[in-house]
């Protein structure tokens, strides 16, 4: 316990900072983080927001509202949501209820989870729905949730603090605390002994302990997912331009950044890029790349308390042939403009402090990285889901540089890109029901004598009971069909919300609103200003002129004499 204490003690002071950034939540794009499948043991089965498949999860997958998670029997996962870590062990069953910037809603109908809470600002809200009931973390920590239909629910605060509830007749755990949840009408909450560490858990702790050590914390912001992978994938360098670098290493002849990876489809971004080495997340979703005398190199660019997650940090290029789609990756200070619907205040968000976003005109941008970053493959290899690097095409050098910048691949994905490679369905029920019903907690006064976690009186967990939650789920997505159809008005854009809204009333998507490349936002040039006049030389003035003089008068000349 006190190496537990230990280690959240510094993740809080690693993820410390100023006050709520609930005020700054940007509403006009879609949230600044996503929850990313960092970690994979075993069988793990994903199902993709208003699906009813299931496929196989992949590493370095974003998940989003909707997404929902299945850990097979032996099997590990592990999701980062920046500074807030969740891991799932075997037999669990677990759902993005809802995911914004300063939200976080998790359901967990069955199994075994444990989160880590690096901070938790002002603002900021964040539950876990069970069967038995809503649990809302109030303070940085380390917690333990297990549901299964032998024992029911046991919840252990190792560090930090809950509510059980979040009304006013909600029971708060404290730290080194543990409770068990039964009943149906009035939720009954128990004290129980707190429960012995497991493999499980002793698993989670180790890599809690590698994120609180790792070197690369002191170049990127504590909230930027995958980070700590960075450290045994790569070396560290200062650049006099370009700040610290970071340069992967063990890569293959001819690696350049988003070329050994897949193109996927999500419901809010659109195209998304999902790199096939297990480090490869940060590198591609945050800051830029360059190349230098090392090689490819990545600047994370300046540290900000909460980093703004990108697709796909990348340029499209139209190479003139119908049958083939290209890109290229940003260098340092080249502005990002996404693709989907996102306004000014995303923008500057997504691009970072040290970046004009008032700059749109692409086609006069001189990129940097356009002829050793070019990749190209066929669009069928682009919009199937498919890994990329066996598969790209050879374009000329004349070819690159006078190929033109497109804002998106007008490309429609395919059902694979969409929701990925199908896998069998795992032992749960088709959909998780999240329902807001208030019940009365009730505490149980304290036993006179220790009381072992499991007890014959709690309530067994029925497969598919639906989830007691404080708040209300959001809408579910419309069905992979009916998006696919509507993108097909628009190929590589993704649906806007005011379409998203119209098909979940069962009416047309309709036509979308935003324009495909935001306007230049740069001031308009000052008119010249007009030269001054130059000044009028007046005339001096004359003299006046002297008053006219009278003549003097004449004398009469003098008379001749007589002889």
């Amino acid at each position: 316990m006190r190496r537990i204490g230990w280690l959240v003690a510094a993740l809080v002071i690693l993820g410390a900072g100023p006050e709520s950034l609930a005020s700054q939540a940007d509403t006009s794009g879609p949230p600044g983080r996503v929850g990313r499948v960092a970690y994979l043991a075993g069988g793990v089965s994903l199902q993709v927001s208003g699906d009813t498949s299931w496929t196989t999860a992949t590493i370095n997958y974003p998940l989003s509202t909707g997404d929902r998670l299945y850990v097979d029997q032996g099997g590990r996962a592990e999701i980062e949501f920046g500074g807030t870590t969740l891991r799932l062990s075997d037999a669990t069953d677990a759902t993005v209820t809802d995911l914004t910037d300063n939200l976080l809603q998790v359901g967990l109908a069955t199994g075994t989870a444990r989160l880590t809470v690096l901070a938790l600002d002002a603002g900021d809200s964040l539950e876990i729905d069970t069967p038995a009931g809503p649990l809302v973390i109030t303070a940085p920590g380390v917690y333990r949730v297990a549901i299964s239909p032998d024992h029911g629910t046991i919840v252990a605060v190792d560090h930090g603090a809950l509510t059980v509830g979040g009304g006013a007749d909600a029971v708060p755990v404290a730290e080194g605390h543990a409770v068990q949840l039964s009943g149906d009408d009035t939720l009954e909450v128990s004290d129980v002994d707190l429960p012995p560490e497991t493999d499980f858990d002793r698993w989670a702790g180790d890599r809690d302990r590698g994120l609180a050590a790792s070197p690369t914390a002191q170049y990127v912001s504590p909230e930027t997912p995958g980070y700590a992978d960075l450290d045994a994938a790569g070396a560290w360098e200062p650049d006099e331009t370009y700040g610290p670098v970071w340069y992967p290493a063990a890569v293959p002849v001819g690696w350049a950044p988003y070329r050994y990876g897949r193109w996927v489809w999500t419901e809010r971004w659109g195209w998304t890029w999902v790199e096939s080495e297990p480090w490869g997340y940060a590198p591609f979703h945050y800051g830029r790349w360059v190349h230098l005398r090392r090689g490819w190199g990545w600047v994370p660019g300046p540290v900000v308390r909460r980093p703004c997650y990108a697709p796909a940090l990348v340029v499209f290029v139209g190479v003139g042939d119908a049958g083939v789609q290209a890109w290229f990756p940003l260098g340092p200070r080249e502005p990002y403009n996404p693709w989907y619907h996102a306004g000014d205040r995303y923008r500057r968000r997504v691009n970072g402090p040290d970046i004009d976003i008032t700059v749109v005109d692409i086609e006069r941008t001189r990129y940097r990285n356009r002829s050793l970053g070019f990749t190209a493959v066929s669009a069928a290899t682009f919009r199937g889901g498919v890994p990329v690097a066996r598969r790209t095409v050879t374009v000329r050098p004349t070819v690159i540089q006078r190929a033109s910048i497109i804002p998106h691949p007008p490309l429609m994905p395919t059902v694979v890109a969409m929701r990925g490679r199908p896998a069998p369905r795992p032992p749960v029920a088709r959909y998780v029901t999240t329902v807001v019903r208030p019940i009365p907690i009730r505490r149980a006064p304290p036993p006179a004598q220790p009381v072992r976690p499991a007890q014959p009186v709690v309530r067994p967990v029925t497969p598919g009971a639906p989830l007691r939650a404080r708040r209300p789920a959001p809408p579910p997505d419309p069905s992979i069909d009916a998006r696919q159809r509507a993108i097909a008005g628009h190929p590589g854009r993704p649906l806007e919300p005011q379409q998203v809204d119209r098909l979940r009333r069962g009416e047309p998507a309709g036509p979308q609103r935003d324009h495909e490349v935001p306007p230049d936002r740069r001031p308009a040039p000052k008119p010249a200003a007009a030269p001054a006049p130059k000044p009028v030389m007046k005339p001096a003035p004359k003299p006046p002129a002297p008053p006219p003089q009278r003549p003097a008068p004449q004398r009469p000349a003098p008379r001749p004499k007589k002889p």
